[in-house]
């Protein structure tokens, strides 16, 4: 008898499913649920599939993947959310996928950039008139920077109660006068400060002096996916049962028994579900939850921070722009500034994508495509008079969709240290995963991917336990059968280029 089988058969004996669920039309039943069809869902449900469990994943869109989104509409990949693998090492998580599948990487930055997604070797700044900024300035204002951010851990040293890094750095610079920049140092500066901003996603006002650097940087910078992140996806869902346009309304804890219910009026039930749907939902109560969740769980889900960017990627029928990384914008506040990333330099395609964070990313969300459009192209016919209209454009609204409702952690000012161990609790039969499930690596996708194999872990082991049987688990190749090269000792390289 198959092993799901054993399983149902077992539960059913469990409990007497016979009176309570007569009103339940259509139900159908799973060892696990799995909640949310991003990288940590799907990885989660890779990993229990390949243990013989019964599983069936259940995603809101039309579409796997959640952030990690890559869009085809220009002819060839876009990565509209996640892009970057961060911490191109043998220790990140993702690693044997990412070499498995040969999936080519272009460095953006090595190790000295710890909180950008690229170094300067190849950039290009302009002001808000389309000048260009001397690099040996855009240089310069950098060393300032890491200066200013060193001496920020002597004012947290000093003070007992949380402050915003934005205070910090006031403080810093009202001791140390000569770390002031006027004029256009200024606001390369505030340059600066929004490529912070965009690893928080959130305003600088807003993130914690106290937190903001105690996460484990993995080594190797910052490696974009050129072929997009999809297919580690593809990869990991191969085979899965998965329920595209479920959006998950209901989920009610019974009799060692989870039972979910859809916008669409099925029903489900499980011995235990995964939860993995972004934060923004869950802060939104989009889900209801009987009984209720704790106050200690609802508490962290509130604390926790949840910020967005946006991405504006703009086709174009030539290149007009310099052969570099990225073209940056500076300006007089942080929220004006921004940046495009310069695919052409990466794929040899003629794209470039506005980044956009923060309080702007969420302001571009009151604009309509057009809108948005016409704005980085007021920016860019600055600096390139001779640049032509897109003639394609893709725009994200991660704050206004409501199956996210804001991309990723971040860690605001005064909230408790312990909100991430306390989001990822499980509550008896109810799992959590997903990168603000992370400790260590949130905001990130192999944040998430791990995230949803220590779910799979720990629901394995409460089966086990429910049921005492032995069962066979194995994470060794959580997307097919075949045993991988790094299982072997043999591992295929990174398929990376830079410059």
């Amino acid at each position: 008898m198959a092993m799901e089988s054993k399983k149902l058969s077992i539960c059913s004996n469990r409990i007497n499913t016979g009176s309570y669920f007569t009103h339940l039309q259509d139900l159908e039943t799973a060892s696990v649920i799995v909640i949310g069809g991003g990288i940590s869902g799907v990885s989660a449900a890779r990993a229990l599939k390949n243990a013989h469990f019964k599983v069936t994943l259940l995603e809101s869109q039309n579409r796997l993947g959640g952030r990690v989104n890559t869009d085809y509409s220009f002819g060839y990949p876009v990565d509209m959310g996640a892009s970057w693998l961060h911490g191109v090492c043998n220790e990140n998580s993702l690693s044997p996928l990412i070499r498995d599948l040969r999936l080519k990487l272009y460095r953006t930055s090595g190790d000295n950039s710890v909180i950008y997604d690229h170094d300067l070797e190849s950039c290009a700044l302009f002001d808000k008139e389309g000048s260009q900024i001397p690099h040996q300035m855009v240089v310069d204002v950098g060393e300032v920077f890491k200066k200013i951010l060193s001496e920020t851990e002597k004012v947290r040293d000093e003070h007992e109660n949380d402050m915003s890094i934005l205070q910090a750095i006031s403080i810093v610079i009202d001791r140390t006068p000569h770390l002031r920049q006027q004029g256009v140092a200024s606001e390369v500066l505030q340059w600066y400060i929004c490529r912070m901003e965009a690893w928080f996603a959130t305003d600088i006002n807003n993130i914690s002096l106290k937190i903001w650097d105690q996460e484990h940087i993995l080594s190797g910078g910052h490696g974009l996916i050129v072929q997009g992140y999809d297919h580690v996806i593809k990869a990991l869902a191969s085979g899965i049962d998965i329920r595209l346009n479920h959006r998950v309304k209901h989920i009610i804890q019974s009799h060692n028994k989870v039972i979910i219910s859809t916008e669409g009026g099925k029903t489900f039930m499980a011995d235990v579900a995964i939860i993995t749907v972004p934060l923004g939902v869950l802060k939104a109560n989009l889900i209801s939850f009987d009984p209720p969740l704790p106050d200690w769980k609802i508490s962290a889900i509130s604390d926790i921070g949840f910020g967005n960017e946006n991405k504006i990627a703009l086709h174009f029928d030539s290149v007009f722009w310099p052969d570099v990384e990225f073209l940056g914008i500076v300006a007089e506040t942080s929220d004006s500034c921004g940046y495009f990333l310069n695919l052409h330099k990466a794929t040899g395609n003629p794209v470039l994508i506005f980044m956009a964070s923060g309080s702007f990313a969420w302001d571009l969300e009151k604009l309509s495509n057009v809108e948005v459009v016409k704005l980085m192209m007021l920016h860019l016919k600055k600096m390139f008079p001779n640049a032509t209209d897109p003639i394609q454009y893709i725009v994200s609204r991660w704050g206004s969709d409501l199956d996210f409702l804001g991309c990723y952690t971040c860690d605001l000012v005064g909230k408790p240290t312990d909100l991430y161990e306390r989001y990822r609790a499980p509550l008896g039969n109810l799992f959590f995963a997903g990168e603000a499930a992370s400790v260590d690596h949130s905001g990130s996708v192999h944040g998430a991917y791990s995230s949803g194999l220590l779910a799979s872990e720990a629901c394995r082991r409460y089966l086990l336990c429910m049921d005492q049987e032995i069962m066979k688990f194995s994470q060794v190749n959580v997307y097919r059968e075949k045993k991988p090269n790094y299982e072997t000792g043999v591992l295929a390289p990174f398929q990376i280029s830079r410059l």
